[in-house]
């Protein structure tokens, strides 16, 4: 099965003068194959929504493949990519400004339609009251603007215009980050169901792993700029292997108040390094409490686990003289 996206060595270096480069994204390879979700989880600064940005080619990428239904579109020109865009879409963090204060509901969530030339006039109108309603929100509000809604409703605003042309992919950036914890959830229930029922992929992209626990088919756990960590959601969840994933996990707050007073923490020394200067050898080497002299020197490859498992880059998994990384 032709995977709907498969990037490939990407990597993205902004220049920041001097000489110098910021590695936001250095060599990071994933697929998501059709009516999958596949959740890039990592810390503020990781590089996920630059690799987001990239594959909507709202950025050009410095190396790499980015294969859409196996069309390279790395390097096409607008012109040549017009007519693709009707097929990926993205979910913007805040609802708020990436809505136009000037444009009203219906114009916001009809603009695809107009833009791709699919609908107009009263089958437009159509098409915008039935994509609110499914979105849950009453299609009297396509006459209402951006600042009469509550954040919930404008986070669903956006994803009736992200979903209107019925794309095949989704890039769903911290979709509801800056959202209410109660609200999250509501809005999470609603993607979920619109992916069941619609049938798109979707790249998920989040710092926090909870949220994508029953969201997300596959996890990518990714640090300063690499992939360190792939593989199903269960598996993560149940054995992550490298220690960053293992942070991440021990960090995510958990429903039950005994099992969040029970479970054991790993605490992260210091700030992810940066970007312009990254660590030689494993970049998570500097905050690692586990870390061997190999880790300092020696890059690790993302390589599949002894065991079978989802592929990981980190000497200490895919090497000989294995520690016990439960115990960090």
């Amino acid at each position: 099965m032709t995977p709907v996206l498969e990037i490939d060595g990407l990597v993205k270096h902004f220049g920041a003068g001097r000489g110098q480069a910021v590695h936001a994204v250095d060599g990071a390879s994933l697929s998501i194959a059709p009516g999958e979700v596949l959740g890039l989880v990592g810390e503020s600064g990781s590089g996920k929504s630059t690799v987001g940005r990239c594959i909507l080619r709202l950025t050009d990428p410095t190396a790499g493949t980015i294969r859409l239904d196996d069309t390279d579109i790395t390097h096409l020109s607008r012109r040549a990519l017009r007519p693709l865009r009707r097929d990926v879409h993205i979910v913007f963090q805040d609802p708020y400004s990436s809505l136009n204060p000037r444009f009203s509901v219906g114009r916001i969530v009809g603009e695809p339609l107009r833009r791709h030339r699919v609908a107009s006039g009263r089958e437009l109108a159509d098409r915008v009251a039935a994509m609110l309603e499914r979105v849950g929100l009453a299609a009297s509000l396509s006459r209402r603007y951006p600042h009469e809604l509550s954040g919930g409703q404008r986070q669903r605003v956006g994803l009736a215009r992200s979903l209107i042309l019925e794309p095949k992919l989704v890039v769903a950036d911290e979709p509801v980050s800056a959202l209410d914890v109660s609200v999250q959830a509501s809005v999470l229930n609603l993607m979920t169901d619109l992916q069941r029922d619609m049938g798109f992929s979707c790249l998920f992209i989040t710092h926090d792993l909870s949220v994508v626990k029953y969201l997300a088919d596959r996890i990518a756990v990714m640090y300063l700029g690499q992939i360190v960590e792939t593989g199903p959601a269960a598996e993560i969840f149940a054995s992550p292997q490298h220690p960053y994933t293992q942070a991440l996990l021990s960090a995510a707050p958990v429903p039950d108040p005994v099992e969040q007073r029970e479970r054991s923490r790993v605490v992260l020394g210091g700030d992810i390094p940066s970007p312009l200067d990254p660590p030689a050898g494993c970049r998570f080497h500097t905050r690692c409490p586990v870390a061997v002299e190999r880790c300092r020197t020696e890059e690790p490859a993302l390589v599949s686990r002894r065991d079978g498992g989802g592929p990981v880059a980190c000497h200490l998994v895919t090497g000989a003289d294995v520690p016990d990384l439960t115990a960090i």
